[in-house]
């Protein structure tokens, strides 16, 4: 289990208190979404935590994404090699305000539990992380510690596609602090969400000839989609999920305008979840073979568009470092989740990867959001065992839990 460690009583605070920190974050809207409606930028928060990290002596870099008002922080303390990120990002979902028993944006403490959107998912981690590591600077770091905040993680996850293309010096490991409820997490499913568009020629239904019908044409799609799927989830097989193979939703569909008109348009999404060991282009080439024979026989345009960027399948080794380690610390075994995260955009990084913070995703995206007061310390001493195990301590050191000294 992991060790409760003192704050240092005689260490000199250079931040807000905790629960300032999370009123102050939560109080900064920065909704993400596909929507116009929603989408809005995350710059406020990614000012804010800089103003906090800088003080306490972190090389702070903001990364501003090619949309205005959105960026990505890149907080680094010490130098060296085989270094520890600890990553998150900074925007959340849109929000039922109707639904909410208090304001989403000002913090509320009722039940041990504080309320607010973010508080799980995720900008309490940051709080949570200033607060761990700020006894712990004054240690000397034979690895930098990086603290990473992205963008867009709820929508297109442009923030962490860009870090792909930065550079992450010194960094060997990466925890990134989605709520599992402090599990470790070693392994999620990807997502593609496709969207395809059917253009055929309207026309009077007295007569069929006039016209080629977009809806006809989608039926066989939909036919050639279901069949894919099969063809899929006899190929891949993961047995540490509860559904072990990929699943393929057909979401949404749209088509058409009178009875008495053949169909002129048709538009379908879906969403495909894959396991590790699929290649996310590889699906989408399938998908496209299974279509182009429907477009030329019908004389029909098919066209197949990706909604989103798409996510990889996340695994990381069960015998790795990190993976043994968080166990270690955490007394729990490794699990694996079906929601995608931005892990693997850090494997592509060269980094050994796991998910694992405060929260449970069950509050993730829902009215009334919280972390229970009873997260806290713990997730604090998490933390700490974290930084000083991979920044303070001999990086040869694998036995037993490592404890910063008071100061």
């Amino acid at each position: 289990m992991v060790a409760l460690l003192p704050l240092s009583a005689n260490h000199t605070m250079k931040h807000p208190p905790l629960v300032n920190m999370l009123r102050e974050l939560i109080a900064l809207p920065s909704i993400s979404a596909t929507s116009e409606k929603w989408d809005m930028g995350n710059q406020a928060v990614i000012e804010q935590l800089a103003n906090w990290l800088r003080p306490l002596g972190f090389e702070v870099r903001v990364m501003p994404l090619a949309t205005p008002g959105k960026a990505n922080l890149i907080a680094s303390y010490g130098s060296g090699s085989g270094g520890l990120v600890l990553a998150g990002h900074s925007d959340t979902v849109p929000y039922d305000d109707a639904r909410w028993q208090s304001d989403p944006f000002a913090l509320s403490d009722r039940d041990n539990r504080f309320y607010g959107l973010g508080t799980a998912d995720m900008k309490g981690f940051f709080a949570l992380v200033i607060e761990a590591v700020s006894s712990l600077l004054s240690h000397d770091f034979k690895a930098p510690l990086i603290i990473l905040a992205t963008a867009d993680e709820e929508s297109s996850m442009d923030g962490a596609r860009a870090l792909v293309q930065s550079d992450i010096s010194g960094a060997r490991y990466a925890v990134v602090g989605e709520p599992t409820g402090l599990k470790p997490i070693r392994a999620h499913k990807g997502i593609l969400m496709e969207g395809i568009t059917i253009t055929g020629r309207s026309g009077h239904s007295s007569n069929p000839l006039l016209g080629n019908s977009a809806l006809e044409a989608m039926h066989e799609v939909i036919g050639e989609l279901l069949n894919l799927r099969g063809e899929l989830q006899e190929k891949y097989h993961h047995p540490g999920f509860a559904v072990p193979t990929p699943t393929m939703n057909l979401g949404c569909i749209h088509g058409g305008d009178n009875p008495n008109r053949i169909c002129g348009q048709c538009e379908l999404h879906f969403d495909i979840r894959a396991i590790p060991g699929m290649d996310t282009d590889e699906v989408r080439q399938r998908i496209q073979q299974h279509l182009s024979p429907i477009a030329e026989r019908r004389k029909i345009n098919i066209g197949l568009r990706s909604l989103i960027g798409g996510v990889d399948a996340f695994e990381q080794p069960a015998d790795s470092e990190l993976v043994k380690v968080a166990e270690q610390l955490t007394g729990q075994s490794a699990d694996v989740v079906n929601f995608a995260t931005e892990a693997p955009f850090f494997q592509q990084l060269g980094l050994q990867t796991i998910v694992m913070g405060p929260g449970s995703i069950d509050q993730a995206h829902q009215p009334d959001e919280f972390i229970a007061h009873d997260q806290i310390q713990p997730t604090v001493a998490l933390i700490q065992n974290l930084v000083t195990r991979f920044c303070l301590a001999p990086p040869a050191s694998t036995e037993g839990r490592v404890t910063p000294s008071a100061e």
